[in-house]
């Protein structure tokens, strides 16, 4: 693919992922792409075969870099509460009135309907839990897998929570979910 073309597709992605959060998944057309992104409506289906298939690589290229993202901050925590403190408090970056938190509950939304999109996130999260059991382990967490199994959990959900504009408890979540609640 040619710079050019790159360059293009990029701002497609970029325009799919402000508007799943502004207008629904099952809203967003060729038509708003096009006109988000700056391009003719042929470039849409040029890169993409569908709406459906332009929305899920934008969704999963987020999904991913938010993960990938989100375990960095492992990368000086000093033990497992730590770490898990972190991971949690990270979520504080987003306040409810933030797209990435309308994005995020979209993404989950459309995964059940849209099996490329649902398989991906399957993946993600398998990935991710795998990478964070393994960072437990080697900090000598007890039963590092179902620790991260709930902690990616707890993550999901508040994100979930927090789109809804529940109330950020970020203290109490990261007490249940380390050792400082004993």
């Amino acid at each position: 693919m040619s710079a050019r073309g790159a360059a293009t597709r990029e701002r497609l992605l970029a325009a799919a992922l402000a508007l799943i959060p502004e207008v629904g998944w099952s809203a967003v057309t060729t038509r708003a792409v096009a006109e988000r992104a700056g391009v003719r409506s042929g470039l849409v289906h040029y890169h993409f075969p569908a709406v459906p298939d332009l929305l899920t690589a934008a969704a999963l290229a987020f999904c991913h870099s938010f993960g990938d993202t989100w375990l960095t901050l492992l990368d000086d925590a000093t033990d497992p509460d730590d770490g898990i403190a972190r991971l949690i408090a990270q979520l504080d970056a987003h306040p409810p009135d933030d797209p990435a938190n309308r994005l995020m509950a979209e993404i989950y939304l459309a995964a059940p309907r849209h099996p490329d999109l649902r398989a991906g996130l399957s993946d993600l999260v398998a990935t991710l839990r795998a990478r964070l059991t393994d960072w437990l382990r080697a900090h000598g967490s007890p039963d590092p897998h179902a620790r991260a199994a709930l902690v990616l959990v707890a993550v999901e959900g508040i994100a979930l929570h927090r789109a809804i504009g529940a109330a950020a408890e970020t203290d109490l979540y990261i007490r249940a979910l380390t050792s400082t609640n004993t």
